[in-house]
This record gives structure tokens, C-alpha cells and sequence, in this order.
């Protein structure tokens, strides 16, 4: 009697898992299509790729800003209700974006998707982790991120099948999120009360207890928001038409869980992309290029898993999506503005130099300990 009780449980758990994880990468595969669509428009008006990557940035601003308030938003109106409402804003933003076409009105708008979103996005990815068996975390998370990974691989592909001009690319997105918020209502009665056990951590309060992992985010999210902004820039520098562009973005979205050997192999993959990106080669290079960049990214996830609970995990998650903020809003312009200077060379450049620079760091942090 009491395994059948057990079983039930873990089943109950399981089904929650998988309800919180079809929700997030539903939102993934939203954002995975705003990025490139949005570059793909911006450079057809014939903006630079510094004010592109700029434009990118605002995103992240909106991360930055909302993050610290996760938490309290949180506890004062309940984690469902907050995320619900997200999906619903994240719909209403876009839609304000595909209606206005404007570089300029597109700042503040990327800074509200930003900041809208990101709650939607840090509270599913604490449920994951609160209901995950501490036995099995490691496991689900690199199940975790694979699915989401997908899901921001389906995004750029949508673009092969909708195009990237008019409303049916917007409407895709617009759909998605509201089809994230369905699949977070049919399982919210089934998620765990993540923001009330412990003593209250503040998002900045928690830095300094996990610097590195948060060092890590900051390149991860640098890296992949650099690259679905300015990739296509990139890849139009050798002549690559926007169909062939959207279809290596999502390949170069497909994550495996990796050990800490993706951040080498991620800078040597960013010397390999100028070498390969006119041949049959580059395939291969991107999707192994974004595997192991995620992989970083995915193995701070479970690190913070295993070390936080409660509103401690509820903080740090909120921390983890501050420094992803803190990179896409630092890394973007910086590429871009490295390939008004240099040519197209300025985005592989830049990445690797991040990436290299956290191998370092790694690596004395590891013999200092």
C-alpha cells in the first residue's frame, strides 16, 4: 500500500515536470523567433549592426529590471498568478511590436517583453528544480534544457515556414504565448509553493554567495543573445540568403547536458566560424557551437539546484536571469559594434575573447579553492 502511495506521487510529480517544462518551451519558442525576426527587419530598413545590437539589448534591460522584483511580485500575488499574467502581457507586447515596425519605438517595447517574460521564465525554471528528486536533478535539468533548447531551435525555423515579413511570423509568436500561459493552467494546481520556505534572500543579496555560476549565466547569455541577434548579420556579410540563416540558427540551438569542456570548445568554435561559415561544414560546427554554449549555462542550473532551496532558490534564480540580462545587454552591442569596426570577424572575436576569459577565471578559482 504505501509503494503504491509512493508511485502515485512520483507520478503526480512527474506530470507537473512535464507540464511546467511544455510551458516554458513554448516561451521558448516565442523568443527563439523574435530575435532573428526582429534583426532580419532591422536590417532590411538598413540599420547597423552596432544599432541592432543595441536594439537586442533592450531585452535583457528589461531582465535586469524585473529580476530583483521576481521574488516580492512572487510572495505577494502567488507564483501562478504572476506567470499567468506574464504570458498574457508577453502576447500583448509582441503584438505592440509587429504593430509598430520602428526602430526607435522598439526600445522601450523590447524593454517591456523583457521584463514581462522574465518572471513567466524564472518561475517555471524554479518549479522544475523544486520538483525535480534531488537524485534524478541532474538528469531532468539536462532534460530540461535539451527540450527548451528545441524549443528556441523551433523558433528560427518557424521563420523557414512563415517568413519574415508582415504579421504571420508575429501571430506565431503571439500564439505561443498564449498557448504557454494554457499549458501553466493545467498544471498550477499540481506545483509546489516555491517561495515560502526559508528565511527571504534578496536577488542582490545573493550574489555574492555563487559569483562564478553567476559569472558563467553573464557569458551564456552574452553568447546566445549575440549570436541569434547577429548571426544573420553575419551570415548576410557572405552572402547568405535569410532562409539558410533562420534554418543554421536552429541548429546551433540544440543543446546536450556537457561538462565544463563546452566553454574551451565554444572558443574554439569561434575560431572556427569565419574558417567554415562558407562551407558544408559550418552545419555540423554551428549545432556541436551551440550545444556546448548552452551547456554552460545548463550545468550552473544544476549546480544552483543542488546548493539553494527554498527562497534562497527563488533568489538565485532571479539572479541567474539579472546576470543573463547583464549579458545580453553588454555582449550584443559590444559584437556589434566590434563589426562596425572590424567587418564581420568582430562577432566571433568577441565571443571567444568572453568565453576565454571565463575559462580563465575557472580555472584560478579552481586552484585558489
Amino acid at each position: 500500500m504505501d509503494r503504491a502511495k509512493q508511485d502515485s506521487g512520483e507520478t503526480v510529480q512527474w506530470a507537473a515536470i512535464t507540464g511546467v517544462i511544455a510551458t516554458v518551451s513554448v516561451f521558448a519558442i516565442a523568443q527563439g523567433l523574435s530575435y532573428p525576426l526582429l534583426s532580419f527587419i532591422l536590417q532590411r530598413q538598413g540599420v547597423s549592426p552596432a544599432m541592432i545590437g543595441l536594439s537586442a539589448a533592450m531585452t535583457p534591460i528589461g531582465f535586469i529590471v524585473s529580476s530583483p522584483l521576481v521574488p516580492a511580485l512572487a510572495r505577494r500575488f502567488g507564483a501562478g498568478r504572476t506567470a499567468l499574467t506574464c504570458a498574457a502581457l508577453s502576447a500583448l507586447v509582441l503584438a505592440l511590436i509587429g504593430w509598430t515596425q520602428n526602430v526607435y519605438l522598439w526600445f522601450p517595447l523590447r524593454f517591456l517583453i523583457g521584463a514581462v517574460t522574465n518572471p513567466l521564465y524564472v518561475l517555471s525554471e524554479v518549479w522544475v528544480i523544486a520538483l525535480a528528486p534531488p537524485t534524478r536533478r541532474g538528469r531532468v535539468m539536462g532534460i530540461y534544457s535539451t527540450i527548451i533548447s528545441a524549443g528556441f531551435a523551433a523558433g528560427p525555423l518557424c521563420l523557414l515556414a512563415v517568413g519574415t515579413e508582415g504579421w504571420p511570423p508575429f501571430l506565431v509568436g503571439i500564439a505561443a504565448f498564449l498557448f504557454c500561459g494554457a499549458c501553466l493552467a493545467s498544471v498550477l494546481a499540481r506545483l509546489p509553493k516555491v517561495d515560502e520556505s526559508g528565511h527571504r534572500v534578496s536577488v542582490l543579496g545573493f550574489v555574492p554567495q555563487a559569483w562564478l555560476l553567476l559569472s558563467a549565466v553573464i557569458v551564456a547569455a552574452g553568447f546566445e543573445q549575440a549570436v541569434l541577434a547577429l548571426l544573420p548579420v553575419y551570415g548576410t556579410h557572405y552572402g547568405i540568403a535569410e532562409a539558410r540563416m533562420s534554418a543554421l540558427l536552429s541548429e546551433r540551438l540544440t543543446a546536450r547536458l556537457v561538462r565544463f569542456i563546452c566553454v574551451s570548445m565554444t572558443v574554439l568554435g569561434c575560431v572556427l566560424l569565419p574558417v567554415l561559415i562558407e562551407t558544408p561544414l559550418i552545419w555540423p560546427c554551428v549545432f556541436i557551437w551551440g550545444a556546448v554554449s548552452y551547456g554552460i549555462y545548463t550545468m550552473s542550473i544544476i549546480e544552483l539546484g543542488e546548493r539553494f532551496t527554498g527562497s534562497a532558490l527563488v533568489a538565485g534564480n532571479a539572479a541567474f536571469s539579472l546576470m543573463w540580462g547583464v549579458g545580453g545587454i553588454a555582449v550584443p552591442p559590444l559584437a556589434g559594434s566590434a563589426m562596425d569596426v572590424v567587418g564581420a570577424g568582430g562577432l566571433p572575436m568577441t565571443l571567444g575573447a568572453i568565453c576565454l576569459a571565463l575559462a580563465v577565471v575557472t580555472v584560478i578559482r579552481r586552484r585558489m579553492v
